[in-house]
């Protein structure tokens, strides 16, 4: 049988353009994070199927790819259900890994713990432009401290990594907090076990337009009335700090004590903390579909691209799940696919403080002649240059064409000594 030599579907082949890119923008990421204290760490690619089917990761638990079980332990004629042949998967994301290693791990970690976790996730979704079954994710996360300078610093950390990356894009952070809306569902007369379906219909925004949303409100059994008195009061809300103030006295008893100051304290602290470089907003219609948040959660918004190019939020639950004793956790996760798509689009390329030069050598050069010429390639890389040692190829012109257009700018030739 020939084998197949394009990459499984939705998987694809990285050149080394864009591999160059791509370790650029990484070492762009791990140095502005480590500057904010927080530290590298990494967790296996393959997890408890348990872990990824605890009901917290949305919708990205129908996507697992699910990893049969091996040897002796594979009993296919007793198998019943599909969960039978398996017992691991490959990791959706890097969120569920990082409490299952922080609750493993928690006694030898320092508190509270700020991590730094880059890595492939895979997901078996319908593979579209920027987005494949096999991603990285970048992500920073708080784990141990309860109040809000966890959020601050986590919206500044990730902005001030946006604009590294992409400086000539100007981006939005787009804050909400889960207890608000829980709490506006419950003010707007929504039953309670309707709420995950009222906020995944709202989640749909963006896509469908307040009339659609309506609509599907209402198909899905929602009173007319309370659908009416929901969007109209998400239409009426402004995007400041002030409007999320506001809801104390609107939503009332509603609304848990603290929930709204909180927000807004964290957006006044980041807009003055950086001099109002960072744009930042309160977004009513903001949900995250992840079923772990429990309180703040964010996007960056870039211009020019549409969707979101980070997210994140509060997850106060998830380490409970495996100690039983819950641990206050904040994270938030850079879309790294999403960034290299656009600067990709844009034909960036990454620039280079190093020289790059190339050695031609002549067929027939003899050992002694080469070993001059690769003590000559030592001390240049030594005094801080890139060099490429090739043999010289018959089209000279075509090479030296093809090497300048991977940055290299300087070439040397080096002939075969006549006897």
């Amino acid at each position: 049988m020939a084998m197949k030599k394009q990459p499984v579907t939705g998987m694809k082949d990285i050149l080394p353009e864009e591999m160059k890119l791509r370790n650029y923008l990484m070492n762009i990421i791990r140095e502005t994070y480590t500057s904010f204290g927080y530290t590298p760490m990494e967790t296996p690619c393959v997890e408890h199927i348990e872990n990824l089917q605890s009901n917290q990761g949305g919708d990205n638990e129908k996507l697992i790819f699910k990893i049969l079980k091996r040897g002796e332990k594979l009993k296919l004629s007793e198998a019943k259900t599909e969960n039978d042949l398996t017992d691991t998967g490959l990791r959706f994301d890097l969120t569920v890994p990082l409490t299952r290693y922080y609750s493993n791990n928690s006694a030898s970690l320092p508190q509270p713990f700020r991590a730094l976790q880059m890595g492939s996730v895979w997901r078996a979704d319908r593979p579209q432009k920027g987005r494949y079954r096999q991603f990285t994710q970048c992500d920073i996360d708080i784990l141990g401290d309860p109040s809000n300078l966890a959020e601050i610093d986590l919206i500044i950390a990730t902005s001030t990594a946006l604009k590294r990356l992409c400086p000539g894009h100007a981006f939005t952070i787009r804050v909400n907090d889960r207890q608000i809306l829980h709490a506006l569902v419950a003010w707007a007369g929504f039953p309670e076990e309707m709420a995950d379906s009222v906020l995944i219909t709202l989640d749909k925004m963006d896509k469908i337009g307040i009339d659609g949303v309506k609509a599907e409100l209402v198909e899905n059994g929602c009173a007319g009335e309370s659908a009416d008195k929901y969007l109209d009061l998400l239409g009426k809300l402004g995007t400041d700090s002030d409007a999320v103030r506001s809801l104390t006295t609107v939503l009332g008893e509603y609304l848990a004590k603290g929930a709204a100051e909180n927000l807004a304290e964290i957006m006044d602290t980041v807009i003055s903390a950086t001099n109002g470089e960072i744009s930042i907003s309160f977004d009513p219609t903001l949900v995250r579909g992840m079923g772990y948040y429990t309180g703040t959660i964010f996007e960056a918004s870039m211009e020019g691209f549409g969707g979101s190019v980070a997210g994140g939020g509060r997850y106060d639950k998830m380490v409970g799940r495996y100690t039983g004793q819950n641990t206050p956790a904040c994270g938030f996760s850079i879309g790294f696919e999403r960034i290299v798509t656009i600067l990709t689009d844009e034909g960036f390329k990454v620039p280079s403080a190093r020289g790059r030069k190339a050695f031609f050598v002549e067929k027939g050069v003899k050992a002694d002649q080469l070993t001059e010429i690769f003590r000559k390639a030592n001390e240049e890389r030594a005094a801080g240059a890139d060099v490429l040692v090739v043999r010289m190829a018959k089209n000279r012109k075509f090479q030296k064409d093809q090497l300048t257009a991977q940055g290299y700018t300087d070439f040397e030739d080096f002939f075969a000594a006549k006897d």
